[in-house]
């Protein structure tokens, strides 16, 4: 009896959880940005070209003899859509933009890329009125392939209305984007990644939308448009070797501007609204309604996310004041498609690597533990140039083994005696004896980043109370150090937790006050250097605990 195969991610999503006003804020600002970023990454290499469009919609692109027919592609990113048309249709001429100068920057640099057939330029259709480079009334064709889900719902209609000043009155808009129920939609419910409803943000800072029949029938509609066909398509994708199966949906239609009116209506006996099933490799076609491309333009690739795991090998550069690192791990991009977090460097471990660095008396002399180090250890690394010992834990193996090789590369021999890596899962009655053995007790405690699972914040707690020394050293008492991103940290929780565990919190600093006096404020130089160290950007708090 063959085996029966999992089905990844089932139709019966768990709330998701929503990213706070700040974050949303600034992926809303910086969504260029994010792109760019992107495409400086993945360069031309991440999305395939678009054969498939002239077998969906070949129809559309066909002009009368004699004429040319003038294409406009919204986000045209690395020209995916641009040169297969191009190379198919010699009588098109394709407006090609996108809000990525780099994006538009691979286009050009194509090598069909042509003056005479592509004007290719930098537009952020929500802001850019898009007349300054298309003449009014003057496209045929205008294409959304996986583009308008880029865009925050509240700002849809303005691409829409743009899109209409510069089509003809017989144009039309050709879309295929993510749909409601697609396996990263359901991927996304159990990560902190919503930013409203259907709408996600991914690893790398790009936002993705899932569109329903009815969501993009009515914001059509609402902009002038008809709706003259409209399909949500269904493919399950199989990993034979994991024996996992995964489900891709996208929506995929076609409008034309509405003849009576700005306000159309529809039809909707006659749009063709339904969803198909694409059928697997093998499977019969028994209707010309399934007869599209199964290849599935998606922004996350199937492979990477489930058929190996991505590369630990990306290498990061630190650069502080006084130490330069080279880190190898997991690039951010991938904070979501991992299950470990360890194998990543956060801006909290590189803010309080700054304050080390600038401040080496906070450890000199010291035994110090990091909890949670990841495979970066940064801060254990600055901390060992002057610390009497250093213990850097984290719960996972691989995490360690990363951690190991980054130590070997970037701290001096004469310093490697000093620095211990060791596996710590919190509240471990094992690992706890293991770490003692180390030291009896630590009068430096830091935590980056370790605040991110609400349910592990008791044994955070537990765990520091086990190591932190009892005794005072010098002229300050021992203290528990913590750094955080202000994400969904229910800080009251927390402080609730530590003062049960015996933990008193005696000062706090967070990204923008002004200087109260305390002992955090002490380790900022005058100029604020150290504050700013290339994170000035980011919510960073800081908690200072003593017993």
């Amino acid at each position: 009896m063959a085996a029966k195969k999992m089905l990844i991610y089932s139709s019966s999503p768990s709330p998701a959880r929503q990213v706070t006003p700040y974050w949303k804020e600034k992926y809303e600002r910086e969504a260029g940005r994010y792109w760019d970023l992107f495409y400086r990454r993945h360069k031309d290499k991440f999305f395939k070209d678009r054969h498939y469009l002239n077998k969906e919609w070949g129809r559309y692109f066909k002009a009368a003899e004699g004429e040319k027919l003038v294409v406009l592609e919204v986000g045209c990113g690395a020209g995916n859509t641009v040169f297969p048309l191009i190379a198919t249709h010699p009588n098109i001429f394709i407006h090609a933009c996108d809000f990525s100068p780099r994006a538009i920057d691979l286009v050009k640099a194509h090598k069909d890329f042509s003056g005479d057939q592509v004007n290719a330029f930098v537009c952020d259709l929500t802001q850019h009125n898009l007349n300054e480079n298309v003449a009014p009334s003057s496209v045929d064709v205008a294409t959304l392939i996986f583009v308008l889900s880029a865009v925050s719902p509240e700002k849809m209609p303005v691409v829409l209305q743009n899109i209409r000043k510069v089509l003809k009155p017989n144009g039309h808009v050709l879309l295929r984007d993510y749909a409601t129920g697609d396996l990263a939609q359901e991927r996304f419910t159990s990560k902190e990644q919503q930013i409203s409803e259907n709408f996600y943000v991914r690893g790398d800072g790009t936002r993705a939308y899932y569109f329903s029949n009815d969501y993009l029938t009515n914001l059509f509609k609402q902009n002038g448009f008809e709706t003259d066909e409209i399909s949500i398509y269904n493919k399950q994708v199989e990993n034979r070797s994991r024996e996992l199966v995964m489900n891709r949906r996208w929506i995929q239609a076609v409008f034309s501007l509405n003849s009576s009116s700005g306000q159309g209506s529809v039809d909707d006996s006659s749009s063709g609204s339904q969803e198909r099933d694409v059928p697997r490799p093998g499977e019969d076609i028994h209707s010309k309604d399934h007869a599209v491309d199964a290849e599935i333009d998606m922004s996350e690739s199937i492979t990477e996310m489930f058929a190996s795991s991505p590369s630990t090998n990306e290498v990061t550069d630190v650069k502080l004041k006084s130490y330069n690192f080279r880190i190898k791990g997991l690039h951010r991009e991938h904070q979501h498609t991992c299950k470990s977090t360890g194998l990543m460097l956060w801006e909290s471990a590189h803010f309080i690597c700054n304050l080390l660095s600038e401040n080496p008396s906070i450890v000199t002399g010291k035994r110090v533990l990091e909890l949670g180090c990841g495979s970066a250890g940064i801060c254990s690394m600055v901390a060992a140039q002057s610390a009497e010992l250093v213990v850097a834990t984290d719960g996972d193996d691989e995490a360690l083994n990363i951690l190991k090789e980054n130590i070997a590369t970037n701290v001096e021999p004469n310093i490697l005696n000093k620095l211990v890596v060791k596996k710590l899962l919190w509240g471990n009655n094992s690992d706890l004896k293991d770490i003692k053995d180390l030291a009896r007790d630590f009068e430096v405690i830091i935590g980056t980043d370790v605040t991110y699972n609400p349910d592990a914040i008791s044994l955070l707690f537990k765990t520091a109370r086990e190591l932190i020394s009892k005794d005072r050293h010098g002229e300050r008492e021992p203290a528990l150090i913590l750094c955080h991103i202000q994400r969904r940290v229910d800080e009251n929780s927390l402080l609730s937790s530590a003062s049960s565990y015996g933990f008193k919190l005696i000062d706090r600093w967070f990204d923008g006050m002004e200087s109260n006096g305390g002992i955090i404020s002490s380790w900022f130089s005058v100029d604020d250097a150290t504050c700013n160290c290339g994170l000035k950007s980011a919510p960073l708090t800081i908690l200072y605990f003593s017993l």
